[in-house]
């Protein structure tokens, strides 16, 4: 039963991620009429809301877009900071959305943040404890018991990220169209690319869940 939940998760998970990167390969071409850089729609945003202990930077890589809490900055991918078109100018307005949660103290980005030191630890080893518990079944069933707590946390990490993601959207979007950023065409190119990667942290959220009930069964019926 569990091989095909995690089967049809994975097909899922596939089809969203093939998605995603059509709907971004297709805004990419959807140039702005503004000619305004991702870079540029970023500085704007978050001047627009008042913050400007927040810097805009590039970073290598593709879809390696993300707000940095820690040192106060959004970092966008090449393509998004350079590029003037649709998809970018949505990255962008997301992330800051990011930056707009940490300015506004947005209590799901600020839980999310109390849990990732220990997600960290809990990511490097949770693997090796459960794989470990499983063979040690009979002698130690409380080594699995210690992976799927520590799998737990990685799963309320994921389950929490749902919100935080949402709502940087809608204020990226909001903010797009309250300064009429973009014309009808292209806002509508910006929430539809947005509205596909949000659904990848519900594709991984929900494989998450899945697996975790998967250990709880097992530890469940070890005897």
């Amino acid at each position: 039963m569990y091989l095909l939940l995690a089967g049809l998760i994975m097909l899922f998970s596939w089809l969203v991620s093939r998605q995603l990167k059509n709907k971004f390969e297709k805004y990419s071409k959807l140039q702005l009429n503004n000619g305004m850089s991702g870079a540029e729609i970023a500085e704007k945003m978050l001047a627009d809301h008042g913050i400007t202990d927040v810097t805009v930077i590039s970073t290598p890589g593709r879809l390696t877009d993300h707000y940095n809490p820690a040192d106060k900055t959004v970092n966008l991918s090449e393509a998004v900071y350079n590029q003037r078109n649709a998809a970018a100018a949505a990255v962008a307005a997301h992330e800051c959305g990011h930056a707009v949660q940490h300015a506004t103290a947005y209590s799901w980005l600020e839980f999310r943040s109390q849990l990732v030191p220990v997600v960290n630890i809990a990511s490097n080893y949770v693997q090796w404890i459960l794989i470990g518990g499983i063979f040690m079944m009979k002698t130690f069933p409380n080594l699995l018991l210690i992976g799927i707590v520590l799998f737990a946390a990685t799963t309320i990490f994921s389950i929490i990220t749902l919100p935080v993601e949402y709502d940087a959207s809608n204020r990226a979007l909001a903010w797009l169209e309250n300064k009429n950023m973009l014309t009808s065409e292209e806002q509508a190119g910006a929430k539809d690319a947005l509205k596909w990667a949000a659904r990848t942290y519900v594709v991984a959220a929900i494989g998450s869940i899945a697996t975790l009930l998967y250990y709880i069964m097992i530890y469940m019926n070890r005897r």
